[in-house]
């Protein structure tokens, strides 16, 4: 924010350069940018009046003028075209210096002698971003009469500094000369002179002009102000506002125009003039938009709206934009004889949105949404007024019309001295404290070795006692507070168990080969087709993002697979020949739909290869790595229903109740629709239960002190049964004898019979109290044998 130093001597007693002033409010908590200088040294520059305008002899598009610039008359030659007899305008007589180390000297233009020269905007070094339409082209006309001879920096203010501060978004009060004056004041010890607001002639009643005005969404309109200006006179405003507003960084327009950017300036409270003969029904409306509503904002913008925007409108249509911009039918224009002063205060959120869906940031909009005091209102549109009659621009109509509900009162907090002091490292006095927040215009008391302290309304930033510390502590000054050691008992830092176990996840997965992805948890809802995923199935239902960066990224992922998939296929098309990767990250689960509340977030983990890959090596990967995890008691099931697996090589990995994930080859159709032309296998686990299911505590188990005993069986048995199914039946019967089962042949040929197959396991014995005799082991082995023959119909192979 631009803050012209002179302005802001007007209401603080400012006895200090603009460099000092400037660090003491950076210590008080002010960022301040950078400090600019008004001054763009030029010298010999005046008023002059024109009194003559001659043609040039010899040039068509030259003129000869003679100026009156006080003490003499000189000749002029100059190619102007916008001046005329009687205008008052900057001479740069010569030995002038002008911005860029130019310097005027006496010659000739086309054989007639110029003693000087007529100087613009340009020339005398105000920038053309913020010079009025009048004098953007041309030479500057001033706007009155004025003391001939008079150096022109001192009549148009061309000296002092522009100090830019940055103001963070919880400050909202201070984006304004008067915010910034507060602030000013109670750095420097001194107090703040507020303009007096008077109107002096007011006439007739609003009723008369204003057949009424109705707030339809007071959640996105909390207060509506407005006052009544009738027999207007546009022009261009006075030099002294126009020089104001463009150090400021503001184009002059008119001069209601003008004033209105003057009071927002100012006070922080953005205003609209509206000319009142245009409005329909002369009623205003402050309603949320129809869908696809049109309006052409002032900008002569055709823009589209939607019903999440708010509009003030006539009986007919939308006239503006609420907090952002006005629309151009219903704008000031030189035929406006009656104006309605809008006053307005809007929910910060819904202007923020609006002018990011309509491109169009202003700095109204910028005000809005860092949402303002709305008790600053009826101030601003009254300073309006009375700017308005001062200048004799136009009669002010009695009263005004206000609605406001649910008035924004004063806050009362309390503040510990005590604890101010031990927070800070300070030893300030209570009633010093005291000072220091009434410096502030924060009400404070002591009461009862407590500060008592009212907010007012402006101060919406102050919620917790902290923020009162931090205000004591900046206006006392953090550079005068001596640095004081730490004290504490400093804690070790670990990781919680969750983190440990991803950490030692992950070092198990890279340590056997596999890459780590990290991939967007954004994504197309294309993938759940590519997947084959049912409509019906849970993955299907998914968050949708209300503004996404494209369709590619607008949805969130409920699965990992199809981001697997991407990567392992981007390295496929890249010529890799084996890529095995693994990634856990979130997907999101929402709670219900339409999404009302935030999604589950369940951490994942998803296993995928090809190149060197069978299903029994990514089995390989999960049971090392739910092993060394602590995880036991596991199953493989065999899965035929899923869509994105191959139904015969695909299980659901099961943990007693629960499943823990699943795991297989990916459905050739898949693989297809991802441009995969080698087989995939993909395993995703629920990385949360592995959480709740590891141990990762070792214990301790000596070295067996008795021998082991080994028998091997040959069994002939149906086809279809599993190997697990055998290795269960061994384990259960095994009387904690059975140490170890090791599968060493699985047979299927000739020499048994059709539809039928030989499986072979060697099956280790041991005692850990006594060594086993022969009678011991071949108890436990028949006992097993005949288990394996009465429920899975098996026959010794001979």
């Amino acid at each position: 924010m631009l803050v012209p130093v002179k302005w802001l001597k007007e209401y603080v007693d400012i006895d200090i350069d603009a460099k000092e002033l400037a660090d003491r409010l950076t210590m008080s908590g002010s960022h301040v940018d950078s400090i600019d200088s008004i001054d763009s040294g030029i010298e010999n520059v005046v008023v002059g009046k024109i009194l003559e305008i001659q043609r040039h002899p010899d040039a068509d598009k030259l003129v000869v003028t003679i100026v009156d610039v006080g003490e003499e008359k000189v000749q002029i030659v100059t190619g102007a075209d916008n001046i005329k007899v009687g205008d008052y305008i900057p001479v740069a007589l010569v030995g002038a210096k002008l911005p860029g180390g130019v310097k005027i000297k006496k010659g000739k233009l086309r054989g007639v002698e110029s003693c000087g020269m007529l100087c613009s905007a340009q020339e005398l070094g105000i920038n053309d971003n913020v010079v009025s339409k009048e004098n953007k082209d041309g030479i500057f006309i001033l706007d009155k009469e004025y003391t001939l001879g008079q150096d022109i920096k001192e009549t148009l203010g061309l000296y002092g500094e522009v100090i830019d501060f940055e103001i963070t978004p919880n400050r909202s009060d201070c984006l304004s000369i008067i915010g910034m004056a507060r602030e000013t004041a109670a750095t420097l010890g001194k107090a703040v002179k507020y303009p007096k607001i008077e109107i002096k002639n007011e006439v007739d009643d609003i009723k008369d002009y204003v057949n009424g005005i109705t707030v339809q969404d007071k959640d996105l309109c909390k207060r509506y102000y407005a006052k009544v200006v009738k027999d207007i006179k546009i022009e261009p405003s006075p030099m002294w506002m126009q020089r104001r507003l463009m150090e400021a960084g503001v184009r002059p327009i008119n001069n209601i125009v003008d004033i209105t950017n003057y009071v927002m300036l100012e006070v922080g409270q953005p205003l609209h003039a509206f000319d009142l003969d245009v409005l329909e029904g002369k009623k205003i409306i402050i309603r949320r938009a129809e869908e696809g509503e049109k309006i052409i904002t002032l900008d002569d913008v055709e823009r589209t709206l939607d019903s999440t925007m708010l509009v003030i409108a006539d009986e007919k249509k939308p006239v503006g934009i609420a907090g952002v911009m006005g629309g151009e039918d219903s704008g000031v224009t030189e035929k406006t004889k009656n104006i309605l002063i809008e006053s307005a205060n809007f929910n910060g959120r819904s202007v923020r949105l609006t002018s990011r869906k309509t491109s169009l940031r202003t700095e109204a909009s910028a005000k809005f949404e860092k949402d303002i005091d709305p008790n600053l209102v009826d101030m601003a549109c009254n300073r309006v007024c009375q700017l308005i009659e001062e200048i004799g621009a136009g009669t002010v109509v009695k009263n005004h019309i206000d609605i406001y509900e649910g008035k924004l009162e004063e806050r009362v907090m309390e503040l510990s001295p005590e604890k101010a002091n031990k927070l800070l490292g300070t030893s300030i006095e209570p009633m010093e404290m005291v000072r220091m927040l009434n410096a502030l215009e924060l009400k404070a008391k002591l009461e009862n070795h407590r500060i008592v302290v009212e907010i007012p309304s402006f101060r919406r930033d102050l919620e917790i006692e902290a923020d009162l510390i931090e205000e004591v502590g900046r206006i006392y000054g953090l550079h005068r507070i001596t640095p004081q050691p730490i004290l504490g008992t400093l804690v070790k830092a670990e990781k919680s168990i969750p983190r440990q176990i991803e950490d030692k996840a992950k070092n198990i997965l890279t340590g056997i080969g596999l890459n780590e992805i990290t991939t967007y948890s954004f994504i197309s809802p294309k993938q759940y087709d590519k997947l084959n995923i049912s409509d019906e199935s849970m993955k299907r239902k998914y968050v949708e993002i209300r503004n996404p960066l494209g369709e590619d990224y607008s949805v969130m992922r409920t699965t990992l697979i199809g981001n697997t998939l991407d990567v392992l296929t981007r390295n496929y098309k890249h010529g890799v020949e084996k890529a095995w990767t693994y990634e856990i990250g979130n997907t999101f689960i929402p709670k219900e739909l339409p999404v009302a509340d935030l999604p589950y977030e369940n951490r994942t983990l998803c296993i995928g290869m090809y190149g060197e890959s069978d299903f029994f090596k990514i089995k390989g990967v999960a049971d090392l790595l739910l092993d060394k995890l602590g995880i036991k008691d596991y199953e493989y099931i065999r899965e035929k229903n899923d869509p994105t697996f191959h139904p015969g090589r695909t299980a659901n990995i099961t943990l007693g109740n629960h499943v823990l994930g699943i795991i297989g080859e990916v459905h050739p159709d898949v693989s297809e629709n991802y441009g995969m032309k080698e087989r995939v296998y993909v395993a995703e686990l629920s990385f949360d239960l592995m959480i709740l299911a590891s141990n990762l505590e070792k214990k301790y188990t000596p070295l067996p002190k008795y021998p082991s005993v080994t028998r091997d069986i040959a069994l002939v048995l149906n086809e279809d049964i599993m190997v697990k199914e055998i290795e269960k039946i061994i384990m259960e019967n095994g009387k904690k004898l059975v140490e170890a089962v090791k599968l060493f042949d699985v047979y299927k040929g000739g020499q048994v019979e059709a539809g039928k197959k030989s499986v072979a396991y060697s099956i280790t014995y041991r005692s850990h109290d006594k060594t086993l005799t022969d009678d011991d082991v071949s108890q436990v082995h028949n006992k097993i044998v005949e288990e394996l023959k009465e429920k899975l119909n098996a026959t010794l192979r001979s």
